[in-house]
């Protein structure tokens, strides 16, 4: 499990088709020298927040992790170039602080940037409006003022745009400096696309929402309640 917390970001090296999974090979010696010798054979970590298991090689300040077909067709792992800057964060220990969300890594779909602007003129000190368009499917799953990940980014929808049904959903999120300059945000445009995993307690809210009425109006439901 995740928090949505970056420690740090790394480089994408390669990217390599073969026969079966696809190999990306990460490169973490000059953004990420935290994490650099603490991931083992069978370990897990989030790329761009999508969960992989990674795989030491031969250099020290590098690992790779294995796609597979479904990570390909969910993510934009597969599309990213050489040098693109990866968010990367290890599992959270049990009983460490919570200080973003409960993260998965499981990635729900891609949304792509409508717009990244700053707020006010200074741009070392500005906060950041991140405006995004993601799937309608994703809908029942997004509230306003509730928690949303973006490349792995632990952060809070501040505003849902109202959309029609079958259309893609539109939301504003407020990002903090620190955020802006420490993860992967500052190199994206305009279209990007990103990883997009929605808030698993609202899933399961989502769920229950959805389920018919016969799944719960039960004898034994009717009974217990005095029917």
């Amino acid at each position: 499990m995740f928090t949505g917390l970056i420690e740090a970001t790394g480089s994408v090296v390669s990217i390599t088709p073969t026969t079966g999974a696809t190999r990306l090979l990460i490169d973490a010696l000059i953004d990420a020298p935290t994490l650099t010798n603490r991931w083992r054979t069978g370990d897990s970590i989030a790329v761009n927040g999508v969960c992989l298991t990674a795989i030491p090689v031969d250099n020290p300040n590098q690992f790779a992790a294995d796609l597979a077909e479904e990570t390909i067709a969910r993510t934009t792992l597969a599309s990213l170039a050489p040098n693109a800057t990866v968010n990367l964060e290890l599992p959270t220990p049990a009983g460490s602080p919570l200080g973003g969300h409960v993260v998965q890594g499981h990635v729900d779909a891609t949304g792509y940037i409508e717009s990244l602007v700053p707020l006010h003129p200074d741009l070392d000190t500005t906060d950041w409006r991140l405006t995004l368009e993601v799937p309608a499917e994703l809908s029942p799953t997004i509230v306003s003022q509730g928690s949303i990940t973006i490349d792995g980014i632990s952060l809070t929808v501040a505003k849902l745009h109202s959309s029609l049904p079958d259309r893609s959903v539109r939301l504003d999120i407020a990002i903090i400096p620190h955020t802006y300059k420490s993860t992967n945000l500052h190199t994206l445009e305009s279209h990007a696309l990103v990883n997009i995993e929605t808030d698993v307690l609202a899933k399961y809210a989502a769920a229950q929402r959805t389920a018919s009425h016969d799944d719960w109006l039960t004898p034994a439901y009717l009974l217990a309640n005095g029917y």
